[in-house]
């Protein structure tokens, strides 16, 4: 039986510019870098990432902006990325995060491009349920 085609690790870049009103060019270009770069890596990363465009993450003032997410992992966003500049310390950071069961890295360990460009690190959202007389909410 073939194993199903679910991609665990999300790249989420901005693509729209609201101080332009248009399209993020430097976004469109860091999405096709990154679609690039992740494939070269094979397997399994390239089929555990699925790389997309957003039109907002409100980080106008530091694009392009970027967010790693995945179920259960802390998600990170950075800012002032630059497709040319930053391609290889994303995909550093896309390897680390993956190897990583709860995504959780010190500053420390991310790479030396990403410094000062982590905008915020959001924990993993925790589902509680409560018994509320017979019924779990």
């Amino acid at each position: 039986m073939a194993e199903p085609n679910f991609r665990q690790h999300k790249i989420t870049v901005c693509t729209d510019c609201r101080f332009t009103g248009g399209p993020c060019v430097p976004g469109a270009e860091l999405i096709k870098r990154l679609n690039l770069s992740i494939a070269a890596l094979g397997a399994p990363l390239d089929r555990d990432f699925s790389i997309a465009g957003t039109v907002c993450m409100a980080a106008c003032t530091r694009p392009c902006t970027i967010a790693f997410q995945a179920t259960g992992k802390a998600t990170y966003l950075f800012g002032d990325v630059s497709p040319e500049e930053d391609i290889d310390d994303l995909v550093r950071f896309a390897t680390t995060y993956a190897e990583r069961g709860d995504g959780m890295t010190r500053a420390a360990e991310r790479p030396r491009g990403l410094k000062g460009k982590t905008l915020a690190r959001i924990p993993a959202a925790m589902l509680v349920s409560e018994d509320l007389g017979g019924h779990f909410q």
